[in-house]
């Protein structure tokens, strides 16, 4: 989704490695970072697991459902080529189908688990979340609803960058508006998630999905406030960007244009779906980078466990589904957890910036 969606948070708090790896941003206190952990001779660590049945959930085997069905597309690839790892897409689907067979007969399994170097090295991988969000729109321009939601322009190139597009109106009479939104904030939120659910001014909802890029690159606005002075790295998140850019709109200029990469919408099915262009599975989707971990592939993960508070309680194991990519998520060590639609997915995805480890899952030889 980000091809629907969505991609979230996660692009928001996206930040470079220091020299431990782990960027200033995400040093704060009670992270889930597991600062012991060993070095990895590798990207990629094999190790053999025993797949609980309890991980086998109904809304895992129906997201599984739709990464088989992605899986057998023409046009989805028959071989990886990753850092220091070959796959293929037949690996892919004969796991996916293990773990059905699992559910199916209530017995235990193993599998081949790469656990993936992280952020560090060390397997430490940032957790962050995505959601669709919701708002009101204007299908015409007037003086409430006046900032538009473009579709890609077709034959433009290059194409524009934010600040560009949203304050020198370099889109203005193209005829490329879906709708009119009553805030620039709202506008880019949806296009760090990736998509987003609108209501016009009939009452009729429409889910706006991933439409394409400008090309340019991402950087994140967290980042650049922490950089500033502005926050701490533990006060960081997506409520503190709104927060501050409606508490200083003189200045929603300067910093939004520290992020040239613009995204575009179309209206897409009635389900988010993501890069795989599957609807996803809240709580089981993620968005990685497909030069490490394949669209298509599962995964196990010590997923960060928070409480009302935004506090590490613990970690917990869960298998997870690669159906959506985004540009903020980028190397081994960034994980993007798809939170579902509305107000409390938006709460979850919000809190959601702390430390586990995955292993990308195969069937054993």
């Amino acid at each position: 989704m980000k091809k629907v969606i969505l991609c979230a948070l996660a692009a928001v708090l996206a930040g470079c490695a220091g020299s431990s790896g782990i960027h200033q941003s995400n040093q704060f206190a009670n992270n889930g970072l597991d600062p012991r952990a060993a070095r990895l001779p590798a990207t990629y660590q094999a190790s053999s697991i025993q797949i609980n049945t309890d991980w086998l959930t109904p809304e895992l085997l129906a997201g599984i459902d739709q990464q088989l069905i992605y899986l057998g597309k023409p046009s989805v690839p028959a071989d990886y080529q990753l850092p220091g790892l070959s796959l293929s897409k037949a690996q892919l689907q004969h796991s996916l189908q293990q773990l059905k067979r699992q559910a199916e007969l209530g017995s235990e399994s193993r599998m081949t688990a790469w656990q993936l170097a992280g952020e560090d090295g060390r397997g430490n991988v940032q957790f962050t979340g995505y959601y669709v969000p919701v708002f009101q729109v204007s299908r015409t321009a007037n003086a409430r609803y006046k900032y538009p939601i473009y579709r890609k322009p077709a034959g433009l190139s290059p194409l524009p960058s934010r600040e560009q597009i949203d304050f020198d109106g370099a889109l203005q009479g193209l005829g490329l508006e879906l709708f009119y939104s009553e805030s620039l904030v709202d506008n880019f939120f949806m296009q760090v998630q990736g998509s987003g659910m609108v209501q016009d001014e009939t009452g009729r909802q429409h889910l706006l999905s991933y439409g394409g890029g400008n090309g340019q690159p991402y950087r994140s606005l967290g980042k650049v406030l922490i950089e500033m002075g502005e926050y701490r790295p533990e006060q960081m998140s997506a409520s503190a960007i709104k927060d501050w850019l409606s508490r200083h709109p003189e200045r929603q200029r300067e910093l939004m244009r520290q992020n040239p990469s613009y995204t575009f919408f179309q209206q897409g099915p009635s389900q988010p779906v993501g890069a795989a262009n599957v609807p996803l599975t809240p709580l089981h989707s993620i968005a990685v980078d497909p030069a490490y971990i394949p669209l298509g592939s599962v995964l196990l993960a010590q997923i960060p466990v928070l409480d009302n508070q935004g506090q590490l309680l613990r970690h917990q194991y869960q298998l997870l589904l690669a159906q959506d990519k985004g540009a903020a998520i980028k190397t081994p060590g960034r994980i993007d957890l798809y939170q579902g639609i509305g107000e409390q997915a938006q709460q979850r995805a919000d809190a959601l910036k702390h430390y586990g480890k995955v292993w990308l899952l195969t069937s054993p030889n």
